[in-house]
């Protein structure tokens, strides 16, 4: 019953999250996290097969002529380029209304005569109150000439106006028009029917054999590849301005070196505007890089570029992802129960460092596209949820488990505070001594399963078992946390072998509760196990409590590697479930027996700590043997 309880939260825990990354504004921040990773990824390099050429303010300066150019200016430019051996030219210009019929026939010849240029259309959405009307535009030059190709050039935004995907088509009844990218690809070796070649699936958009994933039915991610800037731009004036093409002011011919220096040799031209007049900038991931949008052309160009590479982003299927956050919430929603809330803070703390890292290095490396906040919004949740969980239980078990832990008090130290009342001053000092952790494996299940006067029974009659085992063996019971019972053997007296008898303690303690273990069975009762851990070394011991609340205790690095030590049990299967530090084994080698395990990393310590299990006392042993 329990276990289909703890699944039926599972799911209401997936859930909530899987709603609330469905909300625009949850999204809106999701946006910025994977814009984040594009600009810690920072700038990639390109291969320069893409270079641009803009229409900026130092254009209209040089040209000294009002928007929109004449034509026969684009007609030129496409001589020039393909003299320069240029081997594709893609306007990001509309050429979408009529202008001299003269100039409309020089641009439409030039570009038949190459058959290297792709013109841009775009498509018109007027939305009424009754419905939204589509009107698709075409470049001018199309009309007339079937062998003009283009294709359209609508930038689709995200809900934050960001553009982070690249239409690949729009679907006008039964007709469908492809994107300027997508036309620029499928022509590049001048095919004409490619068009028969293209395969439109749920999850993919394909070229012949390239294989484009999509972000939704008719876009794709962009990878983009830096900032403005990233690629190479040249001045719409600078490629006009050969020999036969004079400039208003300051006429270089500048063309002619552009084409002696190879610069557009078999490169992939754009051709789109810059200045800050016509307002075609956009707002993409590398914005908060310079505070700088970026132009259209070079959005165009991130795409044409990502296509020539087939460095293509893909998004984790929704379902696979729901099913690992599923997984990933039974396993964190069960740390987080069974954990105490500062150990599942930590761990939680770790396990969101974890998971933004290993999201980060999938895009990095395989250019693969996660949820970035899912995962640490479920476990901060979940560390909510386990921490009122866990407050409840504490406070409902914590009351008849108090009233048993009051009861013990070593009279060593009793007797110790009568003899030398000065030691009730607030101070400590620093001793050598061993510390013993005791603690019941799964106790708070343990209590979960029985009732309060059951538990409290084998309370008893455990604790009172290693109390005595402690005192026999000349330790103290420091304090008892919980189910876990902290023993210290070399204070407040001198123990010069301290180490053996906590080794010695912890044997013992192990042979009773494997008697205890063996008559709760025989009384059909549900058995407890424990695990014990060792350590020794110096630590600050004394007096720790306030002026009116006295605290005999032991702190420091020694009692803390200690505890985790102990927690090493749930991770190693021992013979006895007894785990000691190298310290220990040190002091008291030559008397026990012990196996060494592996060093161990333990929480709060960066150096490895080497452990062993204790086995055996070397002379009782020999005993026995006889």
């Amino acid at each position: 019953m329990k276990i289909f309880k703890f699944i039926f939260s599972a799911i209401i825990l997936t859930a909530i999250v899987i709603v609330i990354s469905f909300l625009d504004i949850w999204q809106n921040i999701e946006y910025k996290a994977q814009d984040m990773f594009f600009m810690f990824r920072g700038q990639q390099e390109i291969s320069e097969k893409v270079v641009l050429i803009e229409i900026s303010d130092d254009t209209f300066s040089s040209l000294q002529h009002q928007w929109p150019f004449p034509r026969e200016y684009y007609a030129k430019l496409i001589d020039n380029l393909n003299k320069a051996g240029a081997k594709q030219i893609i306007f990001d210009i509309t050429f979408s209304e009529d202008s001299e019929a003269i100039s409309d026939s020089m641009l439409a010849e030039a570009a038949i005569k190459h058959g290297n240029v792709i013109f841009a259309g775009k498509i018109v959405q007027n939305d009424s109150q009754f419905f939204t009307k589509k009107q698709v535009v075409k470049p001018v030059v199309a009309t007339s000439q079937q062998e003009i190709k283009w294709g359209i050039v609508n930038i689709p935004m995200d809900t934050d106006g960001f553009v982070r995907r690249y239409q690949l088509f729009e679907k006008i009844g039964t007709q469908k028009l492809y994107s300027l990218g997508v036309v620029a690809k499928a022509t590049l070796s001048n095919e004409k029917n490619w068009q028969q070649d293209v395969v439109d699936r749920s999850r993919y958009f394909a070229l012949k054999n390239t294989f484009i994933p999509k972000a939704t039915s008719k876009t794709a991610f962009i990878n983009y590849y830096g900032p403005a800037g990233t690629f190479k731009y040249y001045d719409f004036a600078d490629v006009l301005d050969d020999k036969d093409f004079k400039l208003p002011n300051l006429d270089l011919d500048s063309f002619e070196q552009m084409q002696k220096d190879g610069i557009f040799e078999d490169k992939i031209v754009i051709v789109g505007t810059t200045s800050e007049e016509l307002h075609d900038y956009f707002n993409t991931p590398f914005l908060t890089d310079n505070n700088k949008m970026t132009p259209r052309i070079e959005i165009h160009a991130n795409f044409v570029e990502m296509l020539h590479n087939e460095d293509f982003l893909q998004e984790q299927h929704f379902v696979k992802f729901i099913l690992i956050l599923f997984i990933l919430t039974i396993m964190i929603l069960f740390i987080n129960l069974v954990l105490k809330p500062l150990a599942s803070l930590i761990l939680d703390v770790i396990l969101i460092l974890v998971s933004i890292f290993i999201i980060y290095s999938l895009f990095v490396n395989q250019n693969l596209i996660m949820p970035i906040l899912q995962i640490p919004l479920l476990i901060i949740i979940i560390l909510i949820v386990g921490i009122v969980i866990h407050y409840l239980k504490v406070k409902r078990e914590r009351a008849f488990i108090k009233n048993a832990f009051s009861k013990y008090m070593a009279p060593e130290l009793v007797n110790e505070l009568v003899k030398k009342p000065e030691k009730l001053e607030y101070s400590g000092k620093e001793r050598e001594l061993s510390v013993l952790f005791t603690n019941i494996r799964s106790f708070t299940s343990y209590a979960e399963k029985h009732n309060p006067k059951e538990t409290t029974q084998i309370l008893r009659e455990y604790l009172n078992t290693i109390t005595s085992i402690i005192k026999e063996n000349k330790g103290i019971v420091d304090k008892y946390v919980g189910d876990e019972v902290v023993s210290l053997f070399g204070v407040p007296l001198d123990l010069p072998d301290h180490a053996f008898w906590a080794c010695k303690a912890a044997l013992e303690i192990r042979e009773k509760v494997t008697e205890l273990q063996q008559k709760w069975k025989t009384q059909r009762k549900d058995i407890i196990e424990i695990g014990c851990g060792i350590n020794s070394g110096l630590a600050i011991v004394g007096n720790l409590g306030s002026d009116e609340i006295f605290d005999y205790t032991a702190i420091g690095d020694t009692i803390n590697v200690g505890s985790r030590i102990e927690e090493l049990n749930k991770t190693y299967e021992t013979d006895n479930n007894i785990i000691i530090s190298e310290n220990t084994y040190k002091l008291v080698k030559d008397r026990i027996i012990a196996e060494f395990i592996e060093e161990v990393t333990v929480r709060g310590r960066s150096k490895p700590v080497a452990v062993y299990q204790l086995v055996g006392i070397k002379k009782e042993l020999r005993k026995k043997e006889k």
